[in-house]
């Protein structure tokens, strides 16, 4: 991504002039939103020993009382205009990692590549920033989806520069390392299917039946049990799906959280939105899909987590 501090001040610059106009300006991203579902009674059988990462308590969003550790990843998408999806902050060694879903990182309608100028806002509402804008500088994603599209890959760990925020023209002021300032969320890797899981996004697009009841300005929750799933055309088979009103614009990368505590505002990751589906045939969706939590994916994480990035300001 921004892998120099030149570049990443470039990239601040370019979200954080005039106001931030680039941010408030920008849409909900559009790519691979839906895809055909059907809901399975089997069982996902894990592909070696349960692993987690425990939560790292932080604060909430001023404005919403949600926590800060979800937000929105934006980008420039391959049309040349800004974007955003939703990701969220997980607890690593250097407190600098985000999740998302892959094809919020790698360009899957051009040859694979990273979407340009890409930063996360934690705790964004309504058009603020309330602890700074953070560059991302590296991600890493599974070979399987960069190379063969593998949605059950389809998932990104992105390291993050110290945030910043612009008081004056050309002038980025630090503010420390993402995690230290927001908390963030654990891991459940090899798990069985949750019987529930909180789902936290920033839903904006319509349903089929042309109801539009999110805005995407405010982080949004939803509960509701987990599943087997079989999706179409995506190539999956591990696919994972969960109740969820939530349409699939903006809402690409929401965080699953197992144990979710709305007192600490704190669980453990344990599936990212990548699609949503209509299962009933009702013209609304009513399911969220993500690929299963194995060690394949730990492993990405594992390589995301060891890494160090530091300050543009």
């Amino acid at each position: 991504m921004a892998s120099t501090v030149t570049a990443a001040r470039q990239v601040a610059g370019f979200w954080l002039a005039d106001g931030a106009a680039n941010l408030r300006n920008a849409t909900p991203y559009t790519v691979r939103t839906e895809t055909g579902g059907e809901r399975l009674s089997i069982d996902i059988v894990p592909d070696g020993p349960p692993a987690s990462i425990p939560p790292l308590e932080g604060p909430v969003s001023p404005e919403s009382g949600t926590p800060a550790t979800s937000g929105k990843v934006f980008f420039i998408g391959s049309d040349l205009q800004p974007h955003w999806c939703t990701g969220t902050v997980v607890h690593s060694k250097f407190r600098n990692v985000v999740a998302t879903a892959g094809h919020c990182v790698l360009d899957v309608e051009a040859p694979m590549g990273p979407l340009f100028k890409w930063v996360f806002v934690p705790g964004y509402s309504d058009g603020t920033t309330p602890f700074g804008l953070y560059v991302g500088k590296q991600a890493y994603t599974h070979y399987d989806f960069d190379d063969l599209r593998d949605y059950d890959r389809d998932y990104a760990f992105v390291n993050v520069y110290n945030g910043v925020v612009s008081a004056l023209p050309d002038v980025l002021t630090d503010l420390g390392r993402l995690g230290d300032s927001v908390g963030g969320q654990g891991i459940a890797i090899n798990q069985p299917l949750a019987p529930t899981v909180d789902v936290l996004g920033y839903p904006a697009g319509p349903h089929p039946d042309g109801s539009l009841p999110y805005t995407g300005e405010t982080l949004e929750r939803s509960t509701g049990s987990t599943f087997a799933a079989k999706v179409t055309p995506l190539r999956m088979d591990r696919s994972v799906g969960v109740d969820s009103p939530f349409t699939g614009e903006g809402s690409l990368g929401s965080s699953w959280l197992t144990q979710y505590s709305g007192d600490s505002r704190t669980g453990y990751l344990n599936g990212i939105t990548i699609s949503v589906s209509d299962t009933d045939g009702d013209s609304r969706y009513d399911t969220g899909v993500s690929p299963y939590f194995d060690g394949e994916l730990y492993g990405v994480y594992k390589k995301a987590a060891a890494y160090w990035t530091g300050s543009i300001a």
